[in-house]
């Protein structure tokens, strides 16, 4: 079969790119550009700790050590300090952290990490000089022609657009792409010096120093590693040109601001502007020819997550395709990706468009806000943290793939559809590793939570009490599954069987060993009836198979227990 054809290689283009690869799907990627990525310290991004774990995964290299994890953050108006965040530190809480730090890198460090990463993968080509100029479909496939030294044709199966806001696919599928231009724009400054927040964020506003040129009157610090800081300067509203003389200016005014003294010594690396647009494209999919990232919305209003959400598009999607270009294509599963990514960005747009009016619109908050200014800050520091209405991570509970009614649900921490809690866990070969490690390879994942089973050899308890009956029901799935068993999982009670998807949402949680609610909810979570996988005749089956060998162990072990010694 054809690979899939990737107009893009930015970060969501690369990294689409190798979830594909992980699932033994071929790609070409087309990049317009020479194969490099200028360094850019002024053009960092922040991800999530899911986001975060999902490009260790992808690339194989600690991502995190070449980012900085805040120590936390602090929130400033005028001379007074307004509220403090403290983060946890993941690396010394790998389980049950409640408030990881989040990850702020240079976007170049990033994508450096996925090209390094796809220079050893046989599955992926990159053309690079190829800049795209016509798309056609069949029912077949995808046929793309690129311009340039290296012009042709090529052949896909499928074709997705990540070629950015002025994406090229989006313009060719006449897809509209609604929104606000400039709906904020920053100075933005990267340099390295000393302050006094050491690997602390800092969002200050209305500082009582008075700046060079026009301002409303708000900064933002974030660190980088080596000592180096992004700082961001919010400009009203309008076209006023941001000179060199007056970004000089107002580092210095900040940097002396912040330290109480005369400006402090600083190494100015890098400087830009950047405005921020609101948009979202009207369809995410056209046929056989999908968007994602920068081509299928434009947010970040409030800090740098639009790129996280570029992220968890090419994640959602990489697995969806999966089983259409192996087994043949499924409407339905397909269709879901713009059911739910499009879904979670549109709420979080509008989120935004409802809170900047009362955030920047002076006493317009103390209609609607109680505290006033107190209220106005948390409102707004929450959206940089990526906290309440403005930047809360979406879930897919609405989802067309989350189940109907399920007889032995039973609830958790985790609601349906949202991402799951990494805990340690043993896989089927004994070994100890942490649940999002097990993600993205192209499987459902089903969960057991059996307290007393860590410190006993697998083989003491695999074949003792329900785990007989769960591996029975495991292998009658309609779609390959992998089996994985933890001492603990955040509100779950012993027994309980977690379904999780393979891009690490939650589909349902059981009590204890219930083959057909198991085998509703998976087929749900993909989108109905599927091709089962080559050699899993069992699954042909479905949850009858189960029940039998269900039986079948159970009398073989009656009396016995998961934690059984």
């Amino acid at each position: 079969m054809d690979p899939v054809i990737i107009v893009g290689a930015g970060p969501v283009g690369l990294t689409l790119a190798l979830a594909l690869a992980r699932q033994e799907v071929p790609s070409v990627v087309l990049d317009e550009g020479p194969g490099k990525d200028e360094p850019r310290l002024a053009r960092s991004v922040v991800l999530r700790e899911d986001t975060t774990a999902l490009m260790e995964r992808l690339t194989g290299v600690p991502i995190a050590e070449a980012g900085a994890r805040w120590s936390g953050w602090r929130a400033m108006r005028r001379k007074q300090v307004m509220r403090e965040v403290t983060f946890d530190d993941a690396a010394n809480e790998p389980e049950g952290v409640t408030n990881p730090a989040p990850l702020h890198i240079a976007q170049h460090v990033l994508t450096g990490a996925l090209r390094a990463a796809l220079e050893g993968e046989p599955l992926v080509k990159i053309a690079v000089d190829s800049r795209l100029d016509a798309v056609e479909q069949e029912p077949s496939g995808v046929t793309a022609h690129t311009r340039g030294p290296k012009g042709t044709w090529w052949r896909g199966s499928y074709l997705v657009g990540c070629d950015g806001p002025r994406s090229t696919v989006r313009k060719l599928q006449d897809i509209r792409f609604p929104g606000r231009t400039a709906v904020e724009r920053h100075a933005v400054a990267a340099l390295r010096a000393e302050l006094p927040w050491d690997g602390q964020a800092l969002l200050h506003r209305m500082p009582p120093w008075r700046m060079s040129g026009p301002s409303a009157g708000e900064v933002t610090g974030r660190p980088l590693p080596d000592g180096v800081w992004r700082l961001d300067w919010l400009l009203p509203p309008g076209k006023d040109l941001v000179t060199p003389e007056l970004l000089v200016a107002r580092i210095r005014e900040t940097l002396a601001g912040w330290t109480g003294g005369p400006t402090p010594p600083y190494e100015l690396l890098d400087t830009g502007v950047h405005t921020v647009h609101h948009r979202l494209a009207r369809r995410w999919r056209v046929g056989r020819v999908f968007l994602a990232g920068d081509a299928a919305h434009c947010l970040g209003t409030l800090g740098t997550h639009g790129l996280d959400e570029g992220l968890r598009d090419a994640d959602n999607l990489a697995w969806k395709l999966a089983p259409a270009w192996h087994h043949g294509p499924h409407e339905a599963l397909l269709d879901s990706y713009q059911a739910e990514r499009r879904a979670v960005v549109a709420a979080r747009l509008r989120a935004a468009d409802q809170a900047l009016p009362l955030l920047r619109g002076g006493g317009g908050l103390r209609a609607y806000v109680p505290g006033s200014a107190r209220g106005h800050d948390a409102l707004l520091m929450d959206g940089h943290l990526g906290h309440g209405a403005i930047g809360a991570l979406g879930t897919y509970a609405g989802s067309p793939l989350a189940p109907g009614p399920l007889e032995g649900e039973v609830p958790v921490d985790t609601p349906r559809g949202a991402p799951v809690v990494d805990v340690r866990v043993t896989a089927e070969d004994g070994s100890f590793v942490q649940l999002r490690d097990r993600l993205g390879r192209g499987a459902l994942l089903v969960l057991l939570i059996a307290p007393g089973t860590g410190v006993w050899e697998r083989k003491h308890w695999a074949t003792a009490g329900i785990m007989p009956r769960l591996a029975a029901a495991v292998t009658a799935l309609p779609y390959r599954a992998e089996l994985l068993v933890a001492e603990a999982y955040p509100g779950a009670a012993a027994h309980s069987v977690l379904l999780v998807r393979p891009d690490g949402h939650l589909v349902t949680a059981l009590s204890g060993v219930r083959p057909n609610d198991l085998y509703a909810a998976a087929e749900a979570a993909l989108g109905g009836p599927v091709k089962a996988p080559a050699g899993a005749a069992e699954a042909e089956a479905g949850p009858a198979a189960a029940e039998a060998g269900a039986a079948e162990a159970g009398a073989a072990e009656a009396g016995a227990t998961a934690g059984s010694r």
